[in-house]
């Protein structure tokens, strides 16, 4: 049998958003808003996983988990979000297939966040055509009036992600068939430069009063809230739209039912509470569908619980190659050639999740915020390890409710300055506004405030993780199981959190400040922010 081609699709930043999951969600989903005719597609044409998990919910632990069949915390300093390099001695995927013959290549966020060794550095990118289409509805919205309106500025980027795959299309023809490997990784629902505040309702035709009653309870339901959630998911809308580009082009090409096509999101929406940096399942549930004619029969949804990683070890397989070394993860080929529904492999019952640092300077020290979790069907189970720390940053002050600032709404663009592992946004700046209200304190002290060493929460009847059962007798049972099965994995996996003293991860370089901070430049924006927190406790900030 001929190798299969493999197109990869890979978005930063979006979590389980896709209208294919509405029908299999409870009544309360986001997914009755947001419209992804082509993921449907891959989904109904293939194999749609409702149970995928992120390993990490930060983009380059993610990535380095993803890409090398690893846990995050086996990939050395691939491990963190800032700070980090990659060890070139550890195999990936995209590395392995292009070493066997596949013609390999990436646009877009292909560079997989911090470094793009993992992916074979610059000289596997394909840009020619452009980058704009990761900022697409700032870029519509700009560019609308000069383009003729807003369709025709929406079909100038799809015309650039047109042109970057044909770019890579007519650079890997040869005379003898040779498989491909193309990783599209747009940054749309990345927050980036910034989604157009309105831009899904503008764009994409999706109300934000029409989510009034829909947000998980975590989350103020307010106007300004619904629309940054409304936002997110019109530049999900729009990831999509590109996505429809890609297949469009195989079709024409008649190459499509050649292909093996795998479309994932990492981790949870940016800058919200409970997402992106969270394990929670707002933070660690992602998107998962293949389409591979001949091998993954149509129709098919599956229950299995998949971790991101196991991608690895399965293109490896599809590819015909023998797996690399030192794979923790397991492939998922027994699933995609299955004619099965619902649980396919029984012990396919659990996801391990897990961060250490994301942003550099969120904590004094630089210091990480170490948690691990385990998801089953019924429960999820959360460590903090360093649960004196602020799980989302340093507050600088403003866990007083009674420290003002002239200007919240600096917030909506500047993340580092309180909360740093909570990207800017609206949603950020409304909540640290009225976080003294009284229907909103309760909700900032959820979303922001430190937490117990132990989380423990009954999914099936608590779906947004609000009650922690951690303390409550009743679970003690549920909870030794489920503590000693996740220190399993982890003693087993060598997990440095759990079998060092001292941890590395405690340590430089995994710790302590980056380069970007010891420049005058770096040294200079320190000191920037350190000025304007010192007015906030006067009442003179010019934010």
């Amino acid at each position: 049998m001929d190798r299969p081609n493999i197109l990869f699709v890979f978005p930063e930043d979006w979590g389980r958003y896709a209208s294919a999951y509405a029908e299999h969600d409870h009544a309360r989903t986001l997914n009755k808003f947001v419209r992804t005719p082509n993921f449907d597609r891959v989904a109904a044409e293939g194999l749609l996983f409702l149970n995928a998990r992120t390993p990490a919910p930060g983009c380059n632990p993610c990535r380095s988990s993803m890409l090398s069949g690893r846990y995050f915390w086996q990939t050395g300093l691939g491990a963190i979000e800032q700070g980090t390099a990659w060890d070139e001695s550890i195999p990936t995927f995209p590395l392995e297939l292009e070493k066997s013959g596949y013609f390999m290549g990436y646009t877009y966020e292909g560079d997989f966040g911090k470094t793009n060794a993992r992916v074979g550095g610059k000289r596997a990118a394909f840009n020619s055509a452009g980058r704009n289409f990761g900022d697409f509805s700032s870029w519509v919205t700009r560019q609308a009036a000069h383009l003729g309106g807003i369709e025709a500025a929406k079909a100038e980027l799809l015309a650039e992600v047109r042109g970057n795959f044909r770019s890579f299309l007519d650079a890997g023809a040869r005379g003898a068939r040779q498989p491909f490997c193309y990783i599209w990784g747009p940054t749309t629902t990345h927050r980036g430069a910034g989604w157009e505040p309105g831009s899904g309702k503008k764009l994409w035709g999706i109300d934000p009063d029409a989510l009034q009653g829909q947000l998980p309870d975590f989350l103020p339901d307010v106007h300004v809230v619904r629309e940054d959630v409304s936002d997110y998911l019109g530049e999900c809308c729009a990831m999509d739209f590109g996505l429809g580009v890609l297949l469009e082009e195989l079709e024409e090409r008649g190459q499509l039912d050649d292909t093996l096509i795998v479309i994932c999101g990492d981790h949870g929406m940016p800058g919200f509470p409970r997402a992106k940096a969270n394990l929670y399942d707002f933070g660690t549930q992602v998107a998962l569908a293949a389409r591979w004619p001949g091998n993954i029969a149509a129709g098919r949804v599956v229950e299995d619980f998949v971790n991101l990683m196991d991608l690895a070890p399965t293109l490896c397989e599809a590819g015909g190659l023998s797996l690399p070394r030192n794979m923790a993860a397991q492939s998922l080929m027994p699933i995609f050639r299955s004619p099965s529904s619902g649980q396919v492999q029984a012990e396919r019952d659990f996801v391990v999740s897990g961060l250490e640092r994301h942003v550099s300077i969120s904590r004094e020290g630089f210091l990480p915020y170490p948690q691990r979790s385990l998801r089953t069907r019924e429960f999820l189970y959360i460590i903090n390890f360093e649960s004196g720390r602020w799980p989302l940053g340093d507050p600088h002050g403003l866990e007083d409710a009674t420290v003002k600032v002239s200007d919240p709404k600096a917030f909506v663009h500047e993340t580092m300055l309180a909360f740093p592992d909570l990207d800017a946004g609206h949603t950020k700046a409304w909540l640290l506004e009225h976080r003294s209200d009284p229907g909103v304190a309760p909700l900032f002290q959820i979303a922001v405030g430190k937490r117990p060493r132990e989380e423990l929460y009954d999914v099936c009847n608590d779906p947004h993780s609000m009650r922690n059962l951690a303390g409550d007798p009743a679970y003690a049972a549920v909870r030794s199981r489920m503590h000693a099965r996740l220190m399993s994995v982890l003693v087993d996996q060598q997990d440095p959190r759990v079998v060092e003293q001292p941890c590395r991860f405690e340590s430089e370089p995994y710790a302590g400040i980056i380069s970007k901070y010891t420049t005058d430049e770096g040294r200079a924006f320190l000191e920037r922010l350190r000025r304007e927190r010192s007015q906030w406790h006067s009442g003179t900030s010019k934010l």
